[in-house]
């Protein structure tokens, strides 16, 4: 009879108890020291030796038990879309997840694509998070909201234009980029503007509201707004600098800097001068629009929190209860080149 080959036995996981012998000091510093409580006094070559040896043994708290201990996880969900997040977006996930790990909390990123609102709430809820992050590209509704909260989310926080009763709101409102592309362009002398609108359903939470930002600039100052329909396409954006000129048009914002090289290849190839026949501003500031000739000119939107906003979740969670906070986080400025 053949047997079956042994398998290596697992070495064993090492617990609090084993970082405490190896460090030479109680279970209940080793405690205090990995969960950064800082209400005890322990010296800091103590702390020293006590991350040395869990390190030297591979040991992590367990997050459940310590949630257990607690009453309540150090979770913070942020749910991910199927959007491509536009720059400030990004960096206001990088700062929350550097800022909040910092703070002893774990930042989870959740995959909430092909799910209604209701039901990504309800999964979110699932893993029991202590706050929850919704970004622009996801619906929160009252409900999900509710059922949030009810399930132990101590903040619920909508990062966005567009803020959800009875939540903290992070406001990312896009149309002040628009409404920055356009002002620049009317302080040039232009007065009939065209506006990119992508038709690409991944552009529009952040496209849609700048155009919404670009018109009503424009109405202010008894200006026009064209908007024009651009698929991310050179075939397309041949065909519209090929007739640039019927439309009269002395402007044109794209809502971002990828739409604005695209347009401005069409507008060499048709020989269209840029920026002696049309002005051309994009948003977002990439890098390659510094490269092209003529440099692009952009609108760059840039995350300028009152306080850090990991700080702000921390503060929204350790007192829960208050009446919904809202802060305002974009601010947006043209930054003047050679294409407009």
């Amino acid at each position: 009879m053949s047997q079956l080959p042994q398998q290596p036995t697992p070495a064993p996981v090492p617990t609090s108890a084993d970082v405490a012998r190896l460090a030479g000091v109680s279970r209940a510093t080793v405690s205090y020291v990995l969960n950064n409580n800082t209400t005890m006094r322990i010296s800091e070559a103590t702390r020293r030796r006590v991350k040395e040896a869990a390190r030297d043994l591979g040991y992590v708290p367990h997050a459940a038990a310590r949630s257990l201990r607690a009453g309540r996880t150090r979770t913070v969900l942020l749910p991910v879309g199927a959007v491509p997040e536009a720059p400030p977006h990004q960096q206001v996930v990088s700062e929350l997840q550097a800022g909040l790990r910092r703070l002893d909390y774990t930042v989870v990123q959740y995959g909430s694509g092909g799910l209604a609102p209701d039901e990504a709430a309800r999964a979110w809820a699932e893993l029991r998070p202590v706050a929850v992050v919704v970004p622009p590209a996801l619906s929160l509704t009252p409900y999900g909201r509710a059922v949030l909260t009810r399930s132990g989310a101590r903040a619920v926080i909508t990062l966005g234009a567009h803020p959800v009763d009875g939540a903290h709101a992070l406001v990312m409102d896009q149309r002040e980029v628009g409404a920055c592309a356009v002002r620049h362009l009317l302080a040039r002398g232009c007065r009939r503007i065209g506006v990119v609108a992508p038709a690409d359903t991944v552009m529009a939470p952040s496209a849609a509201p700048r155009l919404e930002g670009a018109r009503r600039a424009a109405e202010r100052a008894g200006a026009h707004v064209e908007p024009l329909p651009l698929r991310y396409d050179e075939d397309d954006a041949a065909e519209l600098a090929r007739h640039w000129r019927r439309r009269a048009l002395d402007a044109v914002f794209t809502c971002n800097d990828e739409y604005a090289m695209l347009l401005l290849r069409a507008f060499q190839d048709a020989g269209v001068e840029v920026p002696g026949e049309v002005a051309l501003v994009g948003a977002d500031d990439l890098m390659l629009g510094r490269l092209l000739r003529p440099r692009l000119t952009t609108v760059r939107a840039e995350i300028a929190p009152a306080q850090p906003l990991a700080e702000l979740i921390d503060a929204l969670v350790t007192r829960p209860g208050g009446p919904p906070e809202h802060h305002d986080l974009l601010r947006a400025r043209v930054v003047p080149r050679e294409s407009g």
